[in-house]
């Protein structure tokens, strides 16, 4: 293979452009984090020290006024940045989705809520649909029980950082490298080859035929959750092991007092007791459910009824030019996710009040 500088030239002075701006911007960033506390900081210090030599009655009041003062400026400094990047980054676009899920395909003519119409109207999206609420139920209900098993099992076991460390290794892997993990799991070759999957290997052992797993619905998407749920049990197990041994151990010790099986120790101690912890898990697994994409799109690319809300979003979008079609089913799932966002908000509420 041959390369020649003078032909990727214009490519490298970009790529040279591209490292310039980053350290710019990174640098400019890490020194304004560093010099602007500081002379904050060294400004508070210079006020008190002259109130302090000044003295009078007075003194006090503006001690304890100025620094209110510097303190304000100081956290309007840090939260000025994300305001303007929420709202380059969130708002405007979250409004111009809107906007555009009103209009055709080539965001030229208003059509009103044709589009959203269309969402119910046709068989392969209500197919989408469907799949995306199969996906919300399963998912967050059993990522969460098989973290939950995890945590109870490995809790005060021998290798238990180990085991941890081997159970929440998948969150450390990217959806498409899981993906593309799992795709030679479900691999196929036609009958009497050798068999590079995993389970059509198990599955000839067993005196059974090779099966093309992704192509057959509705098997295929449940195949597909299944890899949701290996990498969000670690999250979930995490979470909740915490939440385990954050139980006061006097409660535990009353329990083995009165005689409580381990059973009755699960549901009437430990269950109870981690409940808020379970909350978040299901609502944390349950809004990254109602956005997966890079899943379905790596193993399948949306193909034999596999496709949800979020990968038909982008077909409609960037693949057919339906720029419309794809913003109502963007807001759509916006609106889903906004009550788990509420419930969530509303529990963390009660929890501080308690």
């Amino acid at each position: 293979m041959n390369f020649d500088f003078a032909d990727e030239a214009p490519k490298l002075v970009m790529l040279l452009y591209g490292l310039v701006a980053f350290v710019v911007v990174v640098g400019g960033l890490l020194l304004l984090l560093d010099v602007v506390p500081n002379w904050f900081a060294r400004r508070r210090e210079a006020r008190l020290v002259a109130v302090t030599a000044g003295g009078g009655p007075q003194a006090g009041a503006v001690r304890a006024r100025r620094p209110k003062r510097a303190e304000g400026l100081f956290g309007l400094f840090f939260l000025l940045p994300t305001v303007l990047l929420l709202l380059v980054g969130l708002v405007i676009p979250a409004i111009r989705t809107v906007v555009l899920s009103f209009m055709d395909g080539g965001s030229d003519a208003w059509v009103g809520l044709r589009n959203y119409g269309w969402l119910f109207s046709q068989d392969e999206i209500v197919r989408v649909l469907v799949n995306t609420l199969i996906w919300v139920i399963l998912v967050p209900l059993l990522a969460t029980t098989t973290g939950l098993l995890y945590a109870v099992m490995v809790d005060k076991a021998r290798f238990e950082a180990v085991a941890k460390s081997l159970i929440f290794l998948p969150m450390a892997i990217s959806f498409v490298g899981a993906s593309i993990i799992w795709r030679f799991v479900y691999a196929y070759r036609g009958e009497g080859q050798e068999q590079i999957g995993l389970l059509n290997q198990v599955v000839v052992w067993f005196g059974g035929e090779p099966r093309q797993w992704l192509q057959e619905p509705p098997l295929n998407t449940l195949l597909l959750i299944v890899i949701l749920i290996w990498i969000q049990a670690g999250f979930a197990m995490v979470v909740l092991s915490a939440a385990i041994k954050a139980i006061p151990g006097d409660i535990v010790e009353a329990a083995r007092l009165d005689g409580v099986t381990p059973w009755q120790m699960f549901w009437q101690v430990t269950l109870p007791s981690i409940r808020p912890a379970l909350i978040v898990v299901v609502v944390t697994i349950s809004i990254g459910t109602l956005k997966v994409f890079d899943i379905v799109r790596t193993a399948t690319n949306g193909n034999f009824d596999t496709n949800v809300i979020a990968s038909e979003m982008y077909n409609q979008a960037f693949r057919y030019g339906e720029t419309g079609q794809g913003s109502a089913l963007a807001v759509f799932l916006f609106v889903l996710v906004i009550p788990i966002v509420i419930y969530q908000i509303r529990n963390l509420r009660k929890q501080r009040e308690v």
